[in-house]
């Protein structure tokens, strides 16, 4: 169902990937709210995944941008700007990346070199992109940025690796650099912190699939869905959210604010 809530509105998306991606279900739905987009990926994550079939399903432009280096992301906007004539309501990072999950590297025994070409890719890329969007003046006023993050930049969860210092760092970006943009520009700087999601990332996580179930027992509402970040997302994209900044916003059926439920009990009662 569509309420046209983004009619009118034109804006970069990072980081789709496939089907499975919740970039690639956001550019879905912004599709069909009536906004426009320009997609963008790394070079090699355009080669590895199947961005190119998203861009000609919602005719958008795709434009090869890695955004940990400031030339890369410099192009891109001036290029957005030039395609839609003007300047960007919206942009979303969802790009993360740890080598040491990759290579199954404990938490206690990082591979220090992979950790910082994490942290480049999962958070500071998002500070080069705000400070690339505010040197060019990119975003309309009243315009919104939303980062995907993920409740281990708060809580511990063993095998989410570097990646959850990865998130806290981002999530603080989102802040401190949302202070100026708002004051100074009136943009909104947010950041979505999504139940466990099946997508390609998610899954190279060890013990995501038991991690899941659990999640699912402890939040009243269940998991939510790719589907579901991306409604939420066009929410904060839209004007109905115009005073909305410079938040952590959770998008997890109520998982976070859950110190145990009745089912996980029920379960640990029928092992005893």
């Amino acid at each position: 169902m569509s309420f046209n809530l983004l009619k009118g509105k034109k804006g970069i998306i990072f980081g789709a990937l496939d089907e499975d991606s919740i970039a690639w279900k956001t550019a879905e739905r912004i599709k069909e709210e009536g906004g426009e987009f320009i997609l963008t990926n790394a070079p090699i994550a355009i080669r590895m995944g199947s961005v190119d079939e998203l861009a000609k399903k919602t005719k958008s432009k795709l434009i090869s941008a890695d955004a940990t280096k400031l030339d890369d992301l410099e192009n891109l906007i001036k290029e957005t700007m030039k395609i839609f004539g003007g300047k960007i309501d919206f942009v979303l990072h969802s790009i993360g990346m740890s080598v040491n999950v990759r290579k199954g590297k404990h938490y206690t025994d990082l591979n220090h070199d992979w950790m910082t070409k994490g942290w480049d890719v999962s958070a500071v890329s998002f500070h080069k992109l705000l400070q690339t969007l505010y040197k060019l003046d990119a975003m309309n006023e009243w315009s919104s940025i939303v980062a995907l993050s993920y409740m281990a930049a708060q809580r511990v969860f063993p095998d989410y690796n570097d990646m959850a210092d990865n998130k806290a760092y981002l999530e603080s970006v989102a802040r401190s650099f949302g202070y100026f943009f708002g004051k100074e520009k009136k943009v909104r700087v947010n950041t979505i912190s999504q139940s466990p999601t099946p997508t390609t990332a998610g899954k190279g996580v060890k013990g995501f699939n038991n991690f899941i179930k659990y999640s699912e027992k402890m939040s009243p509402l269940g998991n939510a869905t790719a589907l579901d970040c991306a409604n939420y997302t066009v929410a904060m994209f839209s004007d109905l959210t115009r005073r909305v900044t410079l938040q952590n916003l959770y998008n997890d059926g109520g998982f976070s604010n859950v110190g145990v439920s009745q089912d996980v009990i029920d379960i640990m009662s029928s092992i005893d």
